[in-house]
């Protein structure tokens, strides 16, 4: 049999059985006879060049090389290639699947891509984590392509900048890799969960355990695709008011896909467990296979935690899937805070009392307050400066939302003193109406009441 090197693509490569057919009419065997004068007449022929990305066994030839492509059929998905047995004997023609081999086109550009590939012709690496996801660019937030199974071999055929994989805020060591899988999938996986050996000749194989790997669970693919935090997150979301100080977008739970590393994230919590697979261990529920970290899926949006914590007690923490990125509910608050503060900045910035003094703002949300005498310590401790920053972290209830514009917080220097002076406040037409705020008129982050006996500040606004 020859293929007819062409350079379009063809629909069978058998050309067969052109013979002596019942019905066949005289038009249809010339037309048959000529296709194969022009067949033979065109067996020397290319469409170009190639380099083989995955060693092969029969014939055995190594990754790297330059091979004449002849044909191309989409059809059946390969090239028809020729080159000699590194073993020995005569060149002959065989087909390759198309996803082993890069086309260049001529001979040169085959050499030259043949030569910058030399790096990683021998590299293979070997999935140590089952779930290990090849992504679509080398960044852990990138869309997964594709997961592969532990043991599953992969062909390393580069490597990318990108942005490392973390456990918590320290990156992790390795660097992030172009790969081929073993059925023609090309992404990107980072190399900490990964053994790189390099294999001069012959075709790798998967380890057993990667055929036996389970098939992919969409409830555990959710579990790795969705952004756990705590779930308390949920809610400040619902009666809208978000603790900026207990709300960040570094507390959750990270079940750590590319890295192999489990991780528990809360406020005065940090525990990190390495893992090598995690196996279901009843209807939505998997274990965290070498952590002792279990993980339930109450439902799409609700996740039970238990772990282990260091003393070796027994815990559990509920986290819950977010409507929108913590970030964005961050940069939503920021912007409440900011636009409250640059209405009273706008009134000011510089606010006079015969009996308190002066209170001055920056528009970097800063203060300096002079002539205060009266109110230390009974309101402003002993230590103050006078100095310090300004927020709107509280939220007014109903009954107070309706009499006052807001509650202004500030946080006296030095850093010791550690809780802010609060007050209501009200923006009046020729200034500024403050009124002191107790601590138990809070709870939380919400002014409840006014206090007992509330004493009442009122600036005017300077001359700009």
């Amino acid at each position: 049999m020859c293929y007819a090197g062409r350079t379009e693509e063809r629909d069978d490569m058998n050309t067969t059985g052109f013979g002596e057919r019942a019905g066949f009419t005289r038009a249809a065997k010339t037309a048959a006879a000529a296709f194969i004068l022009l067949a033979l007449s065109s067996c020397s022929r290319l469409l170009g060049y190639g380099v083989l990305l995955w060693s092969i066994d029969d014939p055995s030839v190594a990754a790297g090389t330059v091979l004449p492509v002849h044909i191309r059929s989409n059809i059946n998905g390969v090239w028809v290639v020729s080159a000699e047995d590194e073993a020995g004997g005569k060149a002959r023609r065989f087909e390759l699947p198309i996803w082993k081999l890069e086309f260049a086109g001529s001979r040169g550009k085959a050499e030259a891509y043949s030569e910058a590939f030399s790096e990683f012709a021998s590299a293979y690496a070997e999935a140590v984590q089952d779930g290990l996801p090849i992504r679509a660019e080398p960044d852990n937030n990138a869309n997964r392509n594709y997961r592969l199974k532990l043991g599953q071999v992969v062909k390393v055929i580069g490597r990318a900048k990108g942005n490392p994989a973390m456990s918590g805020d320290s990156p992790l060591p390795g660097e992030w890799l172009k790969v081929l899988t073993d059925d023609g999938q090309i992404g990107y996986c980072f190399s900490y969960r990964l053994r790189l050996f390099r294999q001069e000749r012959g075709s790798p194989v998967a380890a057993p355990a990667a055929a036996e790997s389970a098939e992919a669970d969409p409830k555990l693919d959710l579990i790795f695709s969705t952004a756990w935090h705590p779930e308390v997150y949920k809610e400040m979301i619902d009666t809208k008011r978000i603790d900026l100080e207990r709300f960040s977008a570094s507390w959750g739970f990270f079940p750590g896909q590319d890295t192999g590393i489990v991780r528990i994230s809360l406020p005065k919590l940090e525990l990190s467990y390495p893992y090598s697979a995690v196996a279901p261990v009843r209807d939505r529920t998997w274990l965290f296979e070498g952590s002792r970290v279990q993980a339930s899926l109450r439902s799409d949006t609700v996740l039970s935690v238990q772990y282990i914590d260091a003393g070796g007690a027994q815990r559990s923490a509920v986290f819950v899937a977010l409507p929108s990125s913590a970030e964005d509910f961050i940069a939503r608050e920021t912007e409440r805070r900011d636009s409250l503060f640059r209405s009273i900045f706008r009134l000011g910035p510089i606010f006079r009392s015969e009996n308190y003094g002066t209170l001055a703002f920056t528009s970097e949300g800063g203060f300096a307050w002079t002539g205060y005498d009266i109110l230390v310590p009974s309101i402003i401790p002993s230590a103050s400066k006078g100095t310090g920053r300004a927020s709107l972290r509280l939220f007014l209830s109903d009954d107070l939302a309706t009499a006052y514009s807001g509650a202004l917080s500030l946080s006296f220097d030095p850093a010791e003193i550690s809780s802010p002076v609060n007050f209501l406040y009200t923006l009046e037409p020729g200034g500024l109406r403050l009124e002191y705020l107790p601590p138990s008129s809070l709870e939380g982050v919400l002014a409840q009441r006014r206090g007992p006996s509330p004493t009442v500040i009122f600036f005017s606004s300077a001359e700009r």
